[in-house]
């Protein structure tokens, strides 16, 4: 292995991607743990834009993912079985404003209209994934970064919209509400968490910095996200000033709904969570065939039970 290998850790913005990675070192603080040989550079982005960089151009070395972007860059990267995101009765959902709703039956029927838009987080994401396995067809819809949305719903450029991430706790402040919470739908529908981030790392680390370099780092990552949970009011109090619309109670929330002990590792239901997911999108003819679901364990010999 490499005296120092410098690895590219992308992941989306929001806090529990940033939670579980401070340990490692931000842009402004040193790492919290031992790195050993790695020194990381972290690229906070959008998570379609980091789905949209792994299917292209696959230039990072560790990234964030929507799980239902795996089947597109398989061929260039593994999934990781830490730092998933997995809704556990509860995930994205889908507004719209109080106001439209008012006057139907139900909130559904905004989604049942075949003519209402629908604003996306992006094609590539699992939300955008299970609303089809909801509706059970094709939609209208518009593709905005995630923190766009609720402010196309509420000035009607879209009849609903699709919220990921920390705008699934704070929608109702501009007067909208909730259709349906995907992740309560998908877990009534086959009694698993929904599988909704993952984390990849390029397949030819151990080609460029030396056998073992893989496994080293996977079992880095595991540390970290443990690190993380272990010192839990250390982790907040670090990374809230960059969240000043989050109040504490509000940080707090989000962080336990997604980093959690399914981050460390999915377990059985997760992984069985994570194939019934591709295949249905596989199905749907919305992804390739993600078989082999390639999942380097990243848990450490002493840890493994």
């Amino acid at each position: 292995m490499t005296a120092e290998i410098p690895i590219t850790l992308a992941h989306s913005p929001d806090p529990d991607d940033v939670f579980m990675w401070w340990p490692l070192g931000t842009a402004t603080s040193e790492p919290t743990i031992d790195t050993g040989p790695f020194r990381f550079t972290p690229v906070p982005e959008d998570i379609q834009v980091l789905n949209q960089r792994a299917i292209t151009t696959g230039d990072l070395d560790v990234t964030a993912i929507s799980i239902h972007a795996y089947p597109h860059l398989k061929d260039r990267y593994r999934l990781t079985s830490c730092a998933g995101s997995f809704g556990e009765a509860y995930g994205p959902k889908l507004i719209t404003r109080e106001n439209l709703a008012a006057h139907l039956d139900t909130p559904m029927d905004v989604i049942r209209n075949r003519e209402a838009t629908i604003a996306v987080p992006g094609v590539n994401t699992t939300a955008f994934l299970v609303t089809h396995l909801l509706l059970e067809r094709e939609f209208r819809y518009i593709e905005l970064p995630f923190d766009q949305i609720t402010g196309a719903v509420a000035d009607g450029r879209a009849d609903a919209g699709l919220v990921i991430h920390d705008a699934q706790l704070t929608y109702a402040e501009q007067g909208l509400v909730e259709i349906v919470d995907l992740g309560r739908w998908w877990g009534s529908a086959n009694g698993l968490p929904l599988p909704l981030g993952g984390n990849v790392i390029r397949r030819d680390l151990d080609d460029r910095y030396g056998p073992g370099t893989t496994d080293a780092l996977g079992v880095l990552l595991y540390e970290s996200i443990e690190h993380a949970l272990e010192n839990w009011q250390d982790g907040k109090s670090r990374i809230g000033p960059a969240y000043p619309d989050l109040d504490d109670p509000t940080l707090d929330r989000y962080l336990r709904m997604y980093v959690s002990d399914l981050t460390l590792d999915p377990g059985e239901p997760g992984r069985a969570a994570i194939d019934l997911l591709l295949h249905a999108g596989f199905e749907l003819g919305l992804s390739p065939d993600p078989e082999p679901i390639d999942i380097l364990e990243c848990r450490r010999v002493d840890a493994a039970g």
